[in-house]
């Protein structure tokens, strides 16, 4: 077991060093996202738009957060991971059509979207349940919150 410091964006190299069990600490921009920002994603793809959001490198972290504006700045309440086996019907084609390196969320991922990320070279990290508090406290700012048209928890 290894630990690592990566920094976003994330390069081929940072992720194919890594191996199972090993700790790895992020820095830079992370994108929160769960089930309706992944089928808007998709969405944006199919048409052929442009996603709000550079996916180069990215971090996907499965969460439904709750953030509130408070004096012209987004606060976070709470960002606890959220568990990631819902989008695994949707994760391949997302590796497919954007060049995310990192998924992180709680209780893992099928085999078929770690295939996906073999393919694509992206890797998911499990983030402990029940670990809301110690999630919510390593944010640092929330610089923008898009697609609220979905509900706070599954904005981008």
């Amino acid at each position: 077991m290894t630990e690592y410091r990566i920094t976003v964006p994330i390069k081929d190299e940072d992720i194919k060093k890594l191996n199972i069990r090993d700790i790895v600490y992020v820095a830079g921009t992370v994108y929160v996202a769960r089930d309706r920002t992944h089928e808007r994603l998709m969405e944006y793809a199919r048409k052929g738009e442009k996603s709000p959001i550079n996916l180069g490198g990215a971090v996907i972290y499965h969460a439904g957060p709750i953030v509130r504006k408070k004096n012209g700045e987004w606060k976070v309440i709470v960002a606890g991971p959220t568990t990631s086996t819902r989008m695994n019907k949707i994760t391949s084609q997302i590796l497919e059509k954007y060049p995310i390196r990192m998924i992180i969320g709680k209780g893992g991922m099928n085999s078929e979207v770690a295939e996906a990320m073999k393919k694509y070279i992206a890797i998911y990290c499990h983030y402990t349940g029940g670990a809301a508090v110690l999630a919510t406290k390593n944010i640092k700012k929330v610089m923008s919150v898009e697609w609220l048209d979905l509900g706070m928890p599954e904005a981008l």
